[in-house]
């Protein structure tokens, strides 16, 4: 099947009043757009906008999208479909004025037939009705939109179908693995129709690993799935250390002829799991490191640019990552393709919700209608991803302590998924009970799991093993403030299989949770400006917060030593991070005024013990073991110059860590982090802007306004920086720094050449980048 780009050249205008004819072309409201596409990241955040804070205070509301493309004579007769990868949310999508159908779910992908109506050797117009206006329908931010790639598909009358290549490797050894080939095939002709199907292995070299090829009939207007084994010799697997890539090539022949082809890569691992063992991928064990990560892409809204989740997965890895579950829905297929190539772990979850919502517009409004159709899509799109480990059905629905026939729910949800892929375990996000009730009420949704998922339940581990000795673990949501308890669990307990951080890379939405608090206050999440997550590992712009420093020294990976110092607070009212949050500390020594004041400072440690120095004097020596939770604190009286670190393992320095007082602000420093980008309008290149001192050190309090401005073949496509309280736009040539840094998003268009990026801001040197457009 032929896939092509549908992005380019969409006619988009918002339409509030949800008029019953469309406006006319010449109406002012329309404009131009390529996709992927969210408007609410380009609209004002205003504290009385419906969103409120779940959504970020960003604007929502309802948007036409109109798309006029000629179809060539020669797709007469042929198949051609529309694949929207995701559209949130409520689409209605007609051609030619014709209705084709409608999408409630925001996060699964649709194809559509366009046969039917289209008018080949003409003008052809794809309409697509976008309805996000019942708020609330998320608990974070959803964006607005067309905000994925939309493909044209054509295709003979006798064709693969779509999602229509299923690989599994049953069976894997070093010496040869058993590679199964479902293929499905569909003859749209009148008459029955003799097709040969050819299958063809192509090891990561490109080589020839095996070849099976079979005569069949495929009956008028039929549709048949053809099962074939191959063997493949000495196999590569894949793992998230050597993320080997297979191809799988596809024939379909009519005749002698090659009428529809199909590409299809996939890897060659083995998975299992039980409560004695834990994970084991490829006859290993493997501690599951993870995080959870919402759908958007943190400055540029939910839009869905392959570079911008290939850049999500690379910081993973980065931060020493091997596992990410997408927090609450099936993810962009370009994520996938990027955790298949660089090697991460995935969990592929359903939904949030079940029949009982979260809120009045959410997924429950369709649950009944839909959920088959939701599962599928995701399940049959992604099934072909090695990096795909478990399959998850739900997300702390209500349901989960039994009401409303819950077990029975999740009973006929995992048993369509283990239809459709049998091949993966089956999880279950599950939290403690909201009301009053027992724990043992969850007993019956865990029983139709094949591994039980905790989301705060730490406690519930060992007590929990006793009455089900059985059931496999894995916490799919922590807090940062108890990755200590989680993750020593994780090394002590053969059953708990892995731990998943709330959150791993922060979000927009659900504003303020991971915020600092006065104590004792209840939680909620505090009002406008507040419109980020502020509970990430890593801050929206990618950059590492001080818990993701903590966790490598748990993880015993990354960095070793990494100096806190506690930012002074005010007396009144008593502040503390809430239950999401982390400290309010920071890798900073410069506090002008502050001299002689006390400074508590936390040194995170990965060594036996820890020594800390003030200008060259020591403040003494503490131990950083498992009993310590590899962290010592020290009372600081703050002067003026360095704060050194030394961990020693014995007697032995093993490694140091120092921060040093900055003078004042003097330069900008461009870091993009690629200087070479393809010339074509999804491809963007993030440049990192810091604020140095004269001695080259990014200054940790430096918050000047940076002005953009850009030449060449390219543009701005976002701004930003890490403060959750920004009133700022994301979109616009101008920033403020926060804590000496923010970030430039530069987007090329589709000529070649030199784009020159230059930022400036009062008083200090202004910097400037080239990144080449090939």
């Amino acid at each position: 099947m032929e896939k092509q780009c549908f992005d380019h050249n969409w006619r988009f205008c918002l339409d509030d009043s949800y008029r019953l004819r469309w406006p006319d072309a010449a109406d002012p409201a329309w404009r131009t757009v390529n996709l992927p596409h969210d408007w609410s990241i380009e609209g004002e955040r205003r504290p009385d906008n419906p969103s409120g804070p779940d959504g970020g205070f960003f604007p929502m509301g309802r948007g036409l999208y109109s798309k006029t493309f000629a179809a060539p004579p020669e797709w007469r007769g042929q198949k051609v479909m529309v694949e929207f990868e995701g559209v949130y949310m409520n689409a209605e999508v007609s051609l030619n004025e014709h209705f084709l159908g409608r999408h409630p779910y925001g996060y699964t992908s649709f194809v559509l037939d366009l046969s039917p109506y289209l008018k080949p050797g003409a003008e052809n117009t794809l309409r697509v009705r976008v309805d996000n206006s019942t708020l609330m329908n998320s608990r974070w931010y959803s964006g607005s939109g067309i905000y994925r790639h939309v493909w044209l598909l054509t295709a003979g009358p006798v064709h693969v179908a779509h999602w229509g290549v299923y690989v599994t490797t049953p069976v894997v050894s070093a010496e040869a693995a058993t590679v199964r080939v479902r293929t499905t095939l569909e003859n749209d002709t009148a008459s029955a129709q003799p097709v040969t199907l050819r299958s063809r292995v192509l090891a990561p070299d490109g080589s020839i690993a095996a070849v099976t090829e079979t005569a069949e009939t495929l009956a008028a207007h039929g549709r048949r799935e053809f099962a074939r084994e191959l063997t493949v010799a000495a196999p590569q697997l894949w793992s998230p250390d050597t993320p080997n890539l297979y191809r799988l090539e596809t024939e379909v022949l009519v005749a002698g002829q090659v009428v529809d082809t199909e590409v299809t890569p996939f890897g060659i691992r083995s998975l299992h799991v039980d409560a004695e063992l834990g994970f084991l991928l490829n006859g290993r064990p493997l501690a599951l490191r993870g995080g959870c990560v919402h759908h958007d892409n943190g400055v540029l809204g939910a839009a869905s640019f392959d570079r911008a989740e290939e850049r999500k997965v690379e910081l993973h890895k980065a931060s020493g990552y091997n596992a990410i579950r997408c927090a609450h829905n099936p993810p962009a297929p370009a994520f996938l393709e990027a955790c298949d190539r660089l090697g991460m772990l995935v969990i592929d979850e359903a939904f949030d919700c079940w029949r009982e919502g979260k809120n009045p517009g959410d997924y429950h409004v369709a649950f009944d209608d839909w959920w088959q159709r939701d599962i599928e899509s995701m399940v049959r799109r992604d099934r072909n991803h090695p990096s795909i480990i478990m399959w998850s059905i739900g997300n702390e629905v209500n349901e989960r302590d039994g009401r409303s026939g819950g077990a029975q729910v999740a009973r006929m949800l995992a048993d369509h998924v283990r239809s459709l892929d049998p091949t993966r375990p089956i999880t279950s996000a599950i939290c403690g009970l909201w009301g009053p009730g027992e724990w043992a009420q969850t007993d019956p949704v865990f029983a139709a799991l094949d591994v039980g998922g905790y989301n705060y339940q730490e406690k519930q581990y060992r007590p929990d093993h006793e009455r089900h000795p059985e059931r496999v673990m894995v916490g799919l949501e922590s807090v940062p403030m108890e990755a200590f308890e989680h993750w020593m669990d994780v090394q002590d307990l053969p059953y708990v299989i892995g731990d998943f951080v709330w959150t791993s890379l922060d979000y927009l939405g659900e504003a303020g949770i991971g915020r600092l608090r006065p104590v004792g206050e209840k939680e909620h999440l505090p009002g406008y400006p507040w419109h980020q997550a502020n509970c990430g590992d890593m801050d929206l712009c990618g950059f590492k917060r001080p818990q993701s420093y903590y966790r490598d020294v748990l993880w015993q990976r990354g960095d070793p030593l990494y100096i806190a110092v506690h930012t002074p607070l005010p007396a009144e009212p008593k502040l503390e991070p809430s239950y999401w949050g982390w400290p309010e500390v920071w890798p900073n020594w410069t506090w002008p005024g502050r001299e002689g004041e006390t400074f508590k400072v936390d040194v995170y440690s990965a060594c036996e013990q820890v020594e800390l120095f003030l200008n060259g004097r020591s403040l003494g020596a503490q131990p950083t073991t498992r009993r310590e939770r590899f962290m010592a604190t020290f009372d600081v009286p703050y002067e003026p110059g360095a704060l050194r670190a030394v961990g020693y393992q014995g007697s032995k320095p093993c490694a140091e860590c120092t921060l040093q007082t900055c003078s004042a602000p003097a330069r900008i420093r461009l870091s993009p982090d690629r200087a070479a980008i393809k010339a074509a309008p999804g491809s963007l290149s993030y440049v990192t802007v810091e604020i140095l001192d004269a001695e080259g050190r990014v200054h940790p309090t430096a918050e000047p306004q940076v002005f953009f401005t850009i030449q060449g073949p390219g543009a701005i496509a976002a701004v930003g920086n890490s403060n959750p309280r920004s009133e700022e736009p994301y979109r616009g040539h101008t920033r403020r720094a926060f804590r000496g840094r923010c970030l430039a998003v530069v987007q090329a268009g589709e000529q070649s050449g030199e784009i020159h990026l230059r930022a400036q801001a009062d008083g200090i040197e202004p910097a400037e980048v080239v990144i080449r457009a090939e």
